[in-house]
């Protein structure tokens, strides 16, 4: 059998939410992604790498697979993801090859941001 490049990658992600305006200005205040309306119950986001979704259809869960973004700027990833009304769950702490922590969204979905050191 023979696989294509795309094969058993992550492709996207979607978050069940309960007010797409509010995750549309989180995300977009905290990293600078960019959206696309599909209606009133669903929102494509990007963040010039990979798309993902908003949708109201889904219940939003609290739980499931940690998201990890990457940031340059650690701290100031973290003052941006404050700042957009993130609440940091994890202060930066230190692990092999690099710092992070962890926040969750105004749905309470727990991400994560790491740098290198």
């Amino acid at each position: 059998m023979t696989r294509s490049d795309n094969d058993s990658r992550i492709d996207y992600i979607e978050f069940g939410v309960t007010d797409i305006a509010r995750s549309k200005t989180f995300y977009g205040d905290a990293f600078g992604w960019t959206f696309t309306d599909y209606g009133s119950t669903y929102c494509e986001f990007s963040d010039g790498r990979m798309t993902g979704g908003f949708t109201t259809a889904t219940k939003p869960t609290h739980g499931g697979p940690l998201v990890v973004l990457y940031g340059d700027d650690l701290l100031a990833m973290r003052d941006r993801v404050e700042a957009a009304g993130g609440r940091i769950v994890k202060p930066v702490f230190d692990f092999p090859g690099g710092q992070r922590f962890h926040f969750t969204d105004p749905d309470g979905y727990e991400l994560a941001v790491w740098t290198k050191r």
